[in-house]
């Protein structure tokens, strides 16, 4: 991108580009025009994003100084930010009481209060472009599963800070978007079901149910969507001027309704799929 070009395209930062979503939406993004700022927390996993033109920076979204200084560099550097996604998270799977209360921290800590704070130091030059900030929801948020409530309990907040975000930040022209995300073909179930067989001791409770567990862990791989296809479709979301919300993915229409379901029957229905 020349420097003349790279002054007229809009700004934008992703977070936890390494792999997935965050990169695809890195890849996308540079096509439809943008001058894009990947991050993750290891840099060398962005190698291949800064050698198709890319800038990347290092960012733990967990630790405030790291996002002060990336956002310093952008006031510095590309003086404007116009949108802001943050995707950046994790999944905790596992029984609920088999977590310590360290995994639980860290489950919130990435996924709900790195977003406040993050999107919190972006919001003088958010406020300055009038841009966009972009919160990854999940279907999870609605549609709360055995061996994922730290999971589903941290989207289920992401949801209601954006609903939060969306009112106060109006009244300063700053957009944001929420994307409820389905089934996504990405890494994050292998991982899951790495950490699931890790965390399932033989003393725990729910060894019995080991098989339910991983099916959980694989849930996100039912008929995923293609992650570029997912990506190229949040990219036009957020070029269409006054939406708020979208759906994206396998299942993310279908699987909220679920949700409508009476309780006894919804809880009944998972426990057949997950607990048997």
């Amino acid at each position: 991108m020349s420097e003349s070009h790279a002054a007229f395209s809009p700004v934008a930062l992703v977070t936890g580009c390494s792999s997935g979503i965050g990169r695809a939406l890195a890849l996308a993004l540079l096509q439809a025009g943008y001058q894009v700022i990947a991050t993750a927390r290891q840099p060398h996993a962005l190698a291949d994003l800064a050698a198709a033109g890319i800038q990347t920076m290092a960012l733990d979204v967990d630790d405030p100084t790291q996002i002060t200084a990336v956002l310093q560099q952008i006031s510095a550097q590309q003086q404007r930010l116009d949108l802001l996604i943050n995707n950046a998270g994790f999944g905790a799977i596992g029984p609920l009481f088999d977590q310590n209360g360290s995994t639980l921290q860290q489950q919130f800590q990435t996924n709900v209060f790195a977003l406040v704070e993050l999107t919190r130091q972006a919001l003088p030059l958010l406020r300055q472009s009038q841009g966009t900030v972009v919160n990854i929801g999940s279907v999870s948020a609605k549609l709360v599963t055995p061996f994922a409530g730290a999971y589903c309990a941290s989207k289920a907040a992401v949801h209601a800070l954006t609903q939060a975000m969306q009112m106060e930040l109006a009244p300063f022209k700053i957009r944001v978007l929420l994307a409820i995300t389905g089934a996504i073909n990405t890494g994050f179930a292998d991982r899951a079901q790495r950490e699931a067989e890790q965390a399932l001791a033989a003393a725990s409770w729910w060894a019995p149910y080991q098989k339910g567990l991983l099916k959980r862990a694989r849930a996100s791989q039912n008929r995923p969507t293609p992650v570029d296809r997912y990506a190229n479709a949040l990219v036009q979301a957020i070029q269409t001027p006054g939406l708020t919300q979208v759906r994206l993915g396998s299942g993310s229409l279908l699987l909220p309704i679920l949700a409508l379901l009476p309780q006894r029957l919804l809880q009944w229905i998972l426990r057949r799929s997950f607990l048997q």
